[in-house]
């Protein structure tokens, strides 16, 4: 990755940039299985409820402007889960295969596993994906399961690939929080 990138906190200005990258992976892609990109003002709200709930949602930039985003969040809303954390990263087209990924889920992993999270899950929408698991491979999530055809996007069905990785001690210990 380019030195000049820096991964920092989301700010409330970055929510129309980030809107924009989602909305055209909504439109574009099958990573998401949203049919309709979110508003700005949806997106604000959703930035909102993953850092009220306490979880990390970060930018990289270059020169102010927004080539991506990654967020975690919890991965089921039951009180069990509350040591699980989802993530998602998105890029702009403009910076994919320049290491901005890598960079968005090296941090993620660190700002959750700093925030006392045991597990880490990877919800990939279309297992022909191989950006995003490659991705996800290469930071040591493995691959869990996959479940065939639950989503249906351009007219066709769309698996979902579930991957993981354990986040500091893992199961080997409680937690302490």
């Amino acid at each position: 990755m380019n030195a000049d990138v820096a991964i920092r906190a989301a700010q409330p200005d970055d929510v129309g940039a980030i809107a924009a990258i989602y909305g055209h992976h909504v439109t574009h892609g099958t990573g998401s299985f949203e049919l309709e990109a979110p508003s700005v003002a949806d997106m604000a709200g959703r930035m909102r409820n993953i850092a009220d709930a306490g979880y990390p949602w970060l930018v990289a930039a270059r020169d102010g402007e927004v080539l991506g985003y990654a967020y975690a969040g919890i991965y089921r809303p039951r009180l069990a889960y509350r040591f699980a954390a989802e993530d998602s990263v998105y890029l702009a087209p403009s910076a994919i295969g320049q290491g901005v990924g890598r960079a968005l889920l090296a941090a993620l992993i660190d700002a959750c596993t700093a925030r006392g999270d045991r597990q880490m899950l990877a919800v990939i929408g279309d297992s022909a994906n191989a950006a995003s698991i490659g991705l996800h491979a290469a930071f040591g999530f493995t691959h869990v399961g996959v479940l065939k055809a639950v989503g249906r996007k351009f007219d066709r069905w769309l698996d979902v690939v579930l991957m993981q990785r354990a986040l500091g001690h893992g199961a080997s210990s409680p937690p302490t929080r």
